[in-house]
């Protein structure tokens, strides 16, 4: 097989999006739409893989720099696709093979699609293959016109007659190339048409006129081929990718009660067992455990939840990790860096930032812990907060193994709790407690013997 070559368009402005940002950085299903694209690009195992931007170009370099390898070309001005497929000549001057071209606002095309599209065109011997749709509504896509069976051009719809117009396969902008031809038959494409712009499609007349093969290969499912050009095509999109994943997850062993409100990243993994229940949101690199139980309202990022753990209701977590056999809140919340450890409980009102709760640990009630590290089977009251900044700097807490917090209390960092010790509920601990040690700080308690009877006879006068 020769080497493949990917060049992806993504200099649109996408003017019915009403949005300063690039069309293809907008998001579906947790990712902007180009990495969608990319990712099903990368199947192809692609020698070169070129972007060609030109609306918002600094911040699609910027999103996709971290990819290694990307090779970025610039449209300016945007004079249409044949135009744009123009800028990547450069990169690809000196290779040969095959060239993908693909659109960076297509979010939803299968990678085993695109190694048919491959496999297909260098089967066919051709020197352009088109993926072409059966719609029910082409709308504005161009149509596929054939003679005897055989495609001879695509008509862009403005440029379209009514008997065009009625014509249901379209053109989705999916072509496969021979690279040898390619650019210099782009030079011959004009701009003779309703936009005054170079259309690409224009290559399949110029090509059937020379007498050389274009083929085209139809996609089982057309919505893989939507473009997304408005809101309301970003949404449905949207739903898509959402129904693949969740489709996915329980196909592998995931019960997941009412997928229509359940929100999973294609990035996210979740184990055989786990019941995920109403409008849960796992996002990022989240990885989820075997038999574990996600109830309502549960929203959890880049984190890693083991096996054996129950979430309960309307917890937030965040870039931290819960070990297996624990349990979280209702309406606890995980800030980064945070880890809860094996058997561990995480009550309702407890928040944590940068803090480890150890094993068996637990802190069930209306609890601040910041910058702390807490040992095994440690009980910490509720009501209580590690004190860690001091309006300059964090300082740190330490709980060690066995000890025991009392209700109501504060701990002044930095200050250690030694293994075993307690602190008496209300106190503001400002030293360190010893090991296997009572702490009380907190004033004495003083009664005055009738003060609300004489304070009522002096209101009474």
């Amino acid at each position: 097989m020769s080497d493949t070559h990917v060049v992806i368009l993504a200099a649109g402005r996408g003017t019915r999006m009403r949005s300063a940002r690039p069309k293809v950085l907008h998001e579906a299903a947790g990712l902007p739409l180009i990495e969608h694209v990319l990712r099903a690009a990368e199947s192809l195992a692609p020698s070169t893989t070129v972007v060609v931007m030109g609306h918002g170009a600094p911040e699609v370099q910027r999103l996709l720099r971290k990819r290694s390898g990307l090779r970025f070309a610039l449209q300016e001005p945007q004079l249409g696709t044949g135009h744009a497929l123009l800028q990547a000549e450069p990169a690809l001057r000196a290779r040969s093979g095959t060239l993908v071209l693909l659109s960076g606002d297509v979010p939803l095309l299968r990678p085993e699609t695109l190694r048919d599209l491959r496999q297909h065109h260098q089967s066919a011997g051709a020197a352009a293959t088109v993926l072409t749709a059966i719609m029910d509504d082409p709308a504005e896509y161009g149509r596929i016109v054939r003679i005897g069976g055989m495609i001879s051009s695509i008509v862009e719809y403005r440029d379209a007659t009514e008997a065009e117009r009625g014509i249901r396969e379209i053109n989705s902008g999916i072509y496969v190339f021979d690279l040898a031809p390619l650019f210099a038959s782009l030079d011959q494409i004009g701009s003779r048409n309703a936009q005054r712009e170079y259309y690409l499609p224009d290559l399949v007349r110029i090509y059937r006129e020379r007498g050389m093969v274009v083929a085209t290969r139809t996609v089982g499912d057309p919505r893989e081929v939507a473009g997304v050009n408005s809101r309301k095509e970003l949404a449905e999109v949207t739903a898509v990718l959402r129904a693949r994943v969740n489709d996915e997850l329980m196909e592998s062993g995931v019960t997941i009660i009412d997928p229509a409100t359940t929100w999973i990243g294609a990035d996210v993994t979740v184990g055989a067992d786990t019941t995920i229940y109403p409008g849960v949101y796992l996002e990022g690199r989240t990885q989820i455990g075997s038999n574990t139980r996600i109830h309502s309202g549960v929203r959890i990022v880049d984190s890693v939840v083991g096996s054996g753990v129950t979430i309960n209701n309307f917890c937030v977590i965040a870039e931290s990790h819960v070990r297996d056999g624990a349990r979280i809140g209702p309406f606890a919340h995980l800030r980064p860096q945070s880890e809860v450890g094996p058997d561990a409980h995480v009550g309702n009102f407890v928040e944590l930032k940068k803090t480890t709760l150890g094993r068996g640990s637990k802190a069930n009630h209306l609890a601040y812990l910041g910058d702390a590290t807490i040992g095994e089977k440690v009980n910490v009251g509720a009501g209580t907060i590690t004190c860690n900044y001091d309006g300059v700097a964090k300082h740190p807490t330490v709980i060690e193994d066995g000890a025991f917090i009392g209700s109501d209390s504060q701990l002044i960092a930095p200050v250690r709790v030694g293994k075993g010790a307690y602190v008496a509920a209300g106190s503001s601990i400002t030293q360190d407690v010893p090991a296997d040690s009572l702490a009380i700080a907190r004033g004495t308690q003083v009664n005055k013997k009738d003060w609300v009877k004489k304070r009522s006879q002096k209101t009474d006068r």
